[in-house]
């Protein structure tokens, strides 16, 4: 029997790749500095698990609020009116143009700029609310405000390569049937821009639920400042890294999957429409 070439050569590639993936399986279980007795019994630690339920949140949350952004500074800098363009130009150039954990630690910081925060009529109106600065910009709210702004300035031009995609023919028929500029748009260009807009926004929402992890130095009780504290506690920092890192790994497998469902859908329900 004669075996062609390139199946004898995979065949011999599988079999060197088995090998080298039975060593790495076997060094890692042999090698007691991994301690994954230490790993297993803190896999489902409460503190754990509920720095886990945080790092989801802030990534839910994040997400939704920077595709708002996103969508409303997309339209903006297409826009061509120059009041509207140029602040979403702006937008774009300070928030992608700066490193995210010095966003973090700046709005974390903000009472140092403003120590306390007045809102009123103008003219000398009345006082709507007036308070402290810090009690606005907690933890929470510093890590919100930076992850949700920097993703806005990604999303924004997610959102308009999508808008940019559609051809303009479809917007000529909108405004021929006698739609707004605003019903073209969301009736329209953005249904179809969906196909195009969610692979990335998909990639970027993965992304995302790992940056979160850059809040931990706002001492935000997220899935990594939560290992950090037991091992500061127990002095076991690379079997709570591994914790950690086990965590993030099932947590993105499962927004990939999510991910690709709806990609599918999408690429059929386009592939119908043809």
């Amino acid at each position: 029997m004669v075996i062609p070439a390139q199946r004898m050569t995979d065949r011999i590639g599988m079999a060197l790749m088995c090998i080298v993936g039975l060593g790495i399986v076997a060094e890692l279980i042999r090698n007691p500095n991994f301690e994954w007795g230490v790993v297993f019994s803190y896999l489902f630690e409460p503190a754990v698990l509920w720095g886990m339920g945080l790092t989801l949140w802030l990534t839910i949350a994040s997400m939704a609020i920077g595709l708002v952004l996103g969508v409303i500074f997309a339209v903006m800098r297409m826009s061509a009116r120059t009041w509207l363009r140029v602040p979403a130009l702006l937008y774009l150039w300070l928030f992608r143009g700066t490193p995210l954990l010095v966003q973090l630690i700046f709005w974390y910081n903000l009472a140092f700029l403003y120590p306390d925060l007045r809102i009123g009529l103008p003219f000398g109106g009345a006082t709507l609310y007036e308070g402290s600065v810090n009690d606005l910009i907690t933890p929470y709210s510093a890590a919100l405000l930076g992850l949700a702004l920097n993703e806005g300035a990604y999303m924004a031009e997610i959102v308009r390569s999508g808008i940019m995609s559609v051809d303009h023919g479809q917007q000529d028929a909108g405004r021929a049937l006698g739609m707004t500029r605003r019903k073209v748009l969301l009736r329209v260009v953005l249904p179809q821009a969906l196909r195009i807009i969610i692979p990335p926004t998909g990639n970027q929402t993965i992304g995302m639920l790992k940056t979160t992890s850059l809040v931990s130095v706002i001492a935000l009780y997220d899935l990594l400042y939560a290992v950090q504290t037991i091992a500061s506690r127990t002095f076991q920092t690379i079997p709570m890294l591994i914790v950690a890192s086990l965590w993030y790994l099932v947590l993105t497998s499962i927004l990939s999957v999510i991910q690709s469902r709806i990609e599918a859908h999408f690429n059929a329900k386009s592939s119908g429409a043809h």
